[in-house]
C-alpha cells in the first residue's frame, strides 16, 4: 500500500515532468513562431498562436493526473508498467517535436515523428483504459489534439 504522502509526491512530479516537457517546448515554439513560423505557407484553418499555450498546458496537465491514476494501480499487474512505458515513449516524443519542427525547421522530419508520437500515444491511451477508465478517457482530448496537429503538420508539410 502507499502512502498518501508519497501518492501526492509522485503526483506532483508527473505534474512537473509534463509541465516542464511542455515549458521546454514551449520556449523553443516562442523562438520561432515569431518569424519562420510566419514565413512559410499554412493552411486558412491554421488556429492563431494565442490558442497552443493554454491548450497545451490543459493537456499536460490532464495527461500528468492519468498517468498518475495509472500508476495509483497495483503496479504488479503487467498493464500498469506496460502503460506507464507507453506513455514515457509518448512524453519523450512529444518533448522532441518542437524541437525538429520549430527548431531545426524539418517539416518532413516533423511530420514522421509526430506520426510516431500518435502511435504511442494511441497505445497509451488504449493501455491507459486497460488500467483505468478515467486515465483513458483523460487522455481522449490529448489524442485529438495530436491527431488535429498531425493534420496540421501534413498540411505545412505539402505546403512547403
Amino acid at each position: 500500500m502507499q502512502t498518501a504522502s508519497r501518492q501526492w509526491l509522485v503526483l506532483f512530479a508527473l505534474l512537473a515532468l509534463c509541465l516542464t516537457v511542455g515549458s521546454l517546448g514551449g520556449i523553443i515554439t516562442a523562438r520561432s513562431v515569431g518569424d519562420w513560423y510566419l514565413t512559410i505557407n499554412r493552411p486558412p484553418w491554421n488556429p492563431p498562436a494565442f490558442i497552443f499555450a493554454p491548450v497545451w498546458t490543459v493537456l499536460y496537465f490532464s495527461m500528468a493526473v492519468a498517468a498518475w491514476l495509472v500508476w495509483k494501480r497495483d503496479r504488479r499487474f503487467a498493464g500498469v508498467r506496460l502503460a506507464l512505458v507507453f506513455f514515457f515513449i509518448q512524453l519523450a516524443l512529444n518533448f522532441l517535436w518542437p524541437f525538429v519542427f520549430f527548431g531545426a525547421h524539418a517539416i518532413g522530419a516533423a511530420l514522421f515523428n509526430i506520426a510516431l508520437l500518435w502511435i504511442a500515444l494511441a497505445l497509451t491511451v488504449w493501455a491507459f483504459f486497460g488500467v483505468s477508465r478515467l486515465a483513458g478517457v483523460l487522455m481522449l482530448p490529448y489524442l485529438a489534439w495530436v491527431s488535429f496537429a498531425s493534420f496540421l503538420n501534413f498540411a505545412i508539410w505539402q505546403l512547403n
